[in-house]
């Protein structure tokens, strides 16, 4: 039974003193030892520091002493993220013997409310890119299919978190990286307000990050968030992780209430037939659970200015994560790269953000916030727009610039990566990732609901109904 329990679940289990920490975590280091040789998914493992910590969580207890809502629940942690005294290289090979002084700030919020840190969980290089591979520790699996793609750059934690190898995860997401590891392993994942968390101890770059004076709102594109095998994990974790001053909102609507907005064509970007086939019912069933749902996009939308202010806002962050010898390559190379390459607007807003122009960034930035009123007068109509969140389910391993066949028709690769996803992190909309059921092969299908800024638990809640009306979450059959 345990291995199967929420977090949410778990943490109640713990504290009502029917099973102990300990217990719970020689079962989960049992698991991690049958099934992570497959996987790849948990890279560093602190076995005897959590079993010091789980010792102590059950005195702790049996003394009357609530840590927080996650007393004694053992969580893994995605390895681009510091962690106080357990290696945090995120799959770069100069950082292999970082050993942190001191938790990034949403580790040290888990650690207060009682999570055990078990161990990290796998990356791609500085978190970066669709394929959870590295240098240092090798390549992730999916827990659906081992010769399947996780997603990046959280696919370690989306991996753990499908096979039961943890209760709980931390993401991180600048351009679908929860939620496309969510979608890839079928699980739950939330990608809070960009800006709501900070990125301090997020190891993304080779050196500290330094932001031209005035492009300060690029580092909203970086969002973090929990990832967990229940909308309740989501619901007791979010408000744990938040840090900004702006409230974390609540509003509660029965289902016969709810406006819900969808689309599965999202300004025409390609998506097969599977998805657009469990998108349809899963309107029918909304619809016919009493919601008030519509296939609609935002009417003042246009999706190709959008892509293309996108493109600028990810390239001249990414640029400047960079060395300055290869910012100075990016700069260099970038006007060429845009007078001959593909016409089309995301890959021109790229090559133009990695050119580092003032006057390209400034005209973006002021583009985002006539996205984000845009998308707030959208959204104040409706109490959530279902999106998909990437063209296919799970793709085979391959080469990070092979195209992925959607219906049988190639796509390149990172424009089916990026472009149902980086408009939210420009926006810096909330978005879940919900499990809506299962391709004609037998992989999971995720959404993305997104909602209103600040406004994670309405979203949340809307979420919750959403989810219990699809019921689209399973477990992998082998690690059931």
């Amino acid at each position: 039974m345990t291995k199967t329990l929420t977090a949410s679940v778990l943490a109640e289990v713990i504290r009502s003193h029917q099973v102990t920490s300990s217990e719970i975590l020689e079962m989960l280091l049992a698991r991690i030892q049958t099934h992570n040789p497959a996987l790849n998914a948990i890279i560093t493992l602190d076995a005897e520091g959590a079993r010091r910590r789980a010792h102590e969580a059950d005195k702790a207890l049996a003394r009357g002493e609530l840590w927080g809502p996650l007393h004694g629940v053992p969580i893994t942690i995605k390895d681009s993220f510091e962690t106080a005294g357990m290696r945090s290289v995120s799959g770069y090979p100069p950082f292999t013997n970082h050993i942190p002084t001191q938790d990034a700030p949403p580790v040290a919020r888990l650690r207060q409310a009682g999570a055990i840190i078990l161990g990290k969980t796998n990356v791609p290089t500085l978190a970066r890119g669709n394929h959870t591979i590295n240098p240092v520790f090798g390549r992730t699996n999916n827990p659906w299919d081992v010769t399947r793609n996780p997603g990046g750059s959280s696919g370690g934690p989306a991996a753990a978190i499908a096979a039961g190898l943890s209760y709980l995860e931390l993401g991180s997401d600048i351009g679908g990286s929860v939620r496309h590891p969510a979608h890839f392993c079928g699980i739950y994942g939330l990608k809070l307000t960009g800006g709501r968390v900070s990125g301090q101890g997020h190891l993304h770059s080779p050196q500290p990050l330094r932001i031209p004076a005035g492009w300060e709102a690029l580092l909203q594109l970086g969002a973090f968030g929990p990832m967990a095998r229940s909308m309740n994990d989501l619901r007791l974790s979010a408000p744990l992780l938040a840090e900004s001053a702006s409230p974390v909102m609540e509003t509660r609507l029965p289902k016969s209430s709810l406006r819900i907005a969808w689309t599965d064509d999202f300004g025409g970007t390609a998506i097969d037939t599977d998805t657009r086939r469990l998108m349809q019912q899963m309107a029918e069933r909304l619809a016919q659970a009493g919601c008030f749902v519509q296939r609609l996009e935002p009417a003042n939308l246009d999706f190709e200015d959008a892509w293309y202010t996108s493109g600028v806002c990810l390239g001249a962050i990414d640029t400047l994560f960079h060395p300055p010898l290869t910012r100075g390559l990016y700069r260099f190379g970038a006007p060429l790269l845009a007078a001959l390459g593909p016409r089309e607007p995301l890959m021109q807003g790229l090559f133009a953000g990695a050119s580092l122009n003032a006057t390209s960034v400034h005209h973006a930035l002021c583009q985002r916030e006539l996205m984000i009123e845009q998308l707030e007068q959208f959204l104040h109509q409706w109490d959530a727009w279902i999106c998909p969140i990437f063209p296919t389910a799970a793709f085979t391993h391959r080469a990070e610039k092979a195209p992925i066949e959607v219906d049988g028709q190639p796509v390149p690769q990172l424009l089916a990566n990026l472009k149902h996803a980086i408009l939210f992190n420009v926006s810096g909309h909330p978005a879940v990732a919900l499990p809506i059921g299962f391709s004609s092969e037998g992989l999971p299908v995720g959404i993305q609901i997104v909602g209103r800024r600040w406004a994670e638990m309405d979203l949340l809640n809307v979420a919750e109904q959403i989810d219990q009306i699809v019921n689209g979450y399973r477990t992998p059959p082998e690690y059931a």
